[in-house]
């Protein structure tokens, strides 16, 4: 519970963001496909992936890893067998609706008008078969049928079906106040208990409601009577009134008011359900066991002066130890962590700049623990060009009979780069070593240039070398006597 608190008060403004974004992803899906057998399979991989979220808790991992692959079974299944009621939603709804709105339901059908017309089709003896989808969705069901979308009206109706209509053989699917198809074609019943005097328009509507929770209406061309088929239920109908009756007890149809306050409590209890749920699953990925994990990450130096330089720092990089929940933590590669020192208040010399979590730029849900080092040094100048005297390294010495005459460097200087505090106690370079051990006559040797300090460098690139060019003639006799 104490670990509950504490990630509910530690909520960023970008955490309740990504919570309500994605509640509201779930509410609209809710919406567009409630009542459809799409939504039913999509709550059931729901309370699956719960089930693999507390088996994997437990420590259950074969449990785990079994409902995995039944959901995502589940998933390819509910793209398979349910994409007509998926392109259905694609279909009927503009691009407006899949964000705002709220679709009718099957509640608002004009029952007035329909039993008056099959009142009207029942005196004159016209045959009818029409259908009112409820909660579950008919497309697997029904086939064919032509695409009419006309809003419901007595005069449509009896056209519908009148003698010589094309389509007056087929059934009508009515979906709100609209009549959405005409000349569909139903299931037939295999019962063999129906009554003999049942046609095929009787037989059609049985099927369909054995294998969903329609409603279906049905006009006896021969005798003109009408009869109500729900499930297993037969309902003879005598008058307008019983029709009326029944079809305000299975469509659910009452008056606007209380409707409103009926369809209000349930969105707003899908919704209340769809935060919680989200919620959850934020727990769970970015507040869940806590895990910790030690880095190295590179510094990143900002705001530098333009007219200095870093010439060194005691690290180039550092330990940073971060935590988070375990499955988050696992995902975190060191690119996606950032240590950045600012420089702005940099002076030449050496800088002490401490690193605290205002320099460190973590994922979202990921927490800083420590660094290590706390600071570093950072040594910073202005760079200055030097001309500085070349001047040969000799080591080692010349036999004892030959003495050095002279020696010359070309070029005799060599501009070089550096810090201007580097080049205070400077004055001149010297060259590579030379050995004197096997000069034994004049000549020229190639010797590249010791840059000391390591900060230094040569302002032309091409010229890291010099030519160091030496006489030696033999070593007077009377001098030797002389010293003896």
């Amino acid at each position: 519970m104490e670990s509950l608190l504490n990630s509910l008060i530690t909520l960023r403004w970008q955490d309740i963001l990504d919570i309500l974004i994605n509640s509201y992803i779930f509410f609209r899906l809710y919406i567009l496909f409630r009542g459809t057998n799409v939504m039913r399979m999509l709550l059931g991989i729901g309370l699956l992936w719960l089930l693999k979220l507390l088996s994997a808790n437990l420590g259950m991992i074969v449990t785990s890893l079994m409902i995995q692959g039944i959901i995502a079974a589940a998933a390819l299944i509910v793209i398979i067998v349910f994409r007509n009621e998926i392109a259905a939603v694609f279909k009927v709804r503009s691009l407006r609706s899949f964000f705002w709105g709220i679709p009718q339901r099957q509640i608002q059908t004009p029952i007035n008008i329909i039993a008056e017309s099959v009142e009207e089709l029942a005196t004159r003896k016209l045959g009818a078969l029409i259908v009112l989808p409820l909660k579950k969705d008919i497309d697997d069901v029904v086939h064919g049928g032509i695409l009419w979308q006309g809003k419901i009206s007595q005069e449509m109706l009896l056209s519908i079906f009148w003698h010589g209509t094309p389509v007056h053989d087929g059934a009508i699917v009515i979906q709100g106040d609209q009549v959405l198809k005409v000349g569909t074609i139903l299931p037939l019943s295999k019962k063999s208990d129906l009554p003999n005097h049942f046609g095929t328009r009787h037989r059609a509507a049985a099927g369909l409601t054995e294998q969903t929770d329609a409603l279906v209406i049905v006009v006896s061309e021969e005798r003109g009577e009408i009869t109500v088929f729900k499930d297993q239920s037969i309902i003879n109908i005598d008058n307008r009134s019983e029709l009326l009756e029944v079809l305000q007890k299975y469509t659910g149809t009452t008056t606007d008011q209380t409707e409103n306050r009926k369809q209000l409590r349930e969105l707003y209890t899908a919704a209340a359900l769809c935060l919680i749920f989200i919620t959850g699953i934020w727990l769970s990925f970015a507040r869940g066991l806590e895990t910790f994990m030690t880095l190295e990450v590179p510094i990143e130096f900002m705001n530098r002066d333009p007219d200095m330089k870093i010439y060194s720092a005691s690290v180039g990089s550092v330990k940073l130890q971060i935590s988070g929940s375990r499955s988050l933590i696992k995902t975190v590669t060191p690119d996606q962590l950032k240590v950045k020192l600012n420089l702005e208040k940099a002076v030449t010399g050496k800088n002490e700049v401490p690193i605290t979590s205002e320099n460190i730029v973590l994922p979202p849900g990921v927490d800083f623990k420590q660094v290590e080092p706390h600071s570093i040094t950072v040594n910073m100048d202005i760079p200055v060009l030097k001309e500085l005297v070349v001047q040969p390294s000799w080591t080692g010495k010349l036999p004892t009979k030959f003495i050095m005459q002279n020696a010359s460097v070309t070029p005799e200087t060599v501009t070089v780069e550096g810090a201007s505090l580097a080049f205070k106690n400077i004055r001149s370079m010297y060259t590579e070593a030379i050995p004197l051990d096997n000069i034994t006559a004049d000549g020229k040797v190639t010797v590249g240039l010791m840059l000391l300090p390591s900060a230094l460098k040569v302002a032309d690139e091409s010229q890291t070398s010099v030519e160091v060019s030496y006489t030696i003639v033999p070593r007077p006799t009377a001098s030797v006597r002389e010293v003896e």
